[in-house]
């Protein structure tokens, strides 16, 4: 019998999973063979209204990691696929004159964390802490680290960017909630992105 390969979500949490709310168990647990989970929604924030940071931000926005900019009210697509135990993301962010893609892999290492490798290529890496509370996924960085080439560089904790997200779900808009931030010590929020939407388990075409 073939055995069915786990998101690395499942992988990390364990039987925490269970503590989840209902609809977010299934946003984290495997994909079926074959299929893609699907969501639709609108994110109220992207990005930074800080415009100094725009031009710094640049190379990672060319990279599908974050967006240089600051815009409200955004469309946007997530698609999600479990891949060799990798849960690979594309969430395309439908912006005024052209649409811009972030695109990740999480998966699960033998250390017992998460790590999101962000990048098309991977550029860069974020090693996560996974908590479960009220029903809610947090997640906040331990490690991050650049990718460029062979060479593997881990910022410094004392100076290195905290990343924080937040997965809820709320039952009276019936609708998923997430919530990213990015902080740097000294210079404050550097990026976010926060909204809501549904999701849905759909066949790959």
């Amino acid at each position: 019998m073939r055995r069915i390969a786990r998101s690395p979500y499942e992988q990390v949490l364990g039987e925490r999973l269970h503590d989840l709310h209902p609809k977010l168990q299934q946003y984290f647990s495997t994909i079926p063979e074959g299929h893609l989970g699907v969501g639709e929604g609108i994110f109220r924030s992207v990005g930074t209204p800080r415009r100094w940071l725009w031009p710094l931000l640049r190379p990672l926005h060319r990279r599908g990691i974050v967006y240089a900019g600051w815009q409200l009210h955004v469309p946007f697509r997530v698609t999600n696929e479990l891949i060799a135990g990798r849960m690979v993301s594309d969430r395309e962010f439908l912006l005024p004159g052209q649409p811009w893609t972030m695109r990740d892999a999480v998966v699960h290492r033998a250390h017992g964390r998460l790590v999101d490798e962000l990048g098309d290529p991977a550029v860069v890496a974020a090693s996560f802490d996974v908590a479960v509370d009220d029903g809610a996924l947090s997640m906040v960085s331990h490690t991050v680290g650049i990718r460029w080439g062979r060479l593997r560089i881990r910022i410094p904790r004392l100076i290195a960017p905290t990343v924080q997200l937040t997965e809820r779900f709320d039952d009276g808009s019936e609708r998923q909630q997430v919530s990213v931030t990015i902080d740097m010590p000294l210079i404050g929020r550097l990026y976010e992105y926060s909204g809501d939407f549904t999701y849905r388990i759909v066949e790959a075409a």
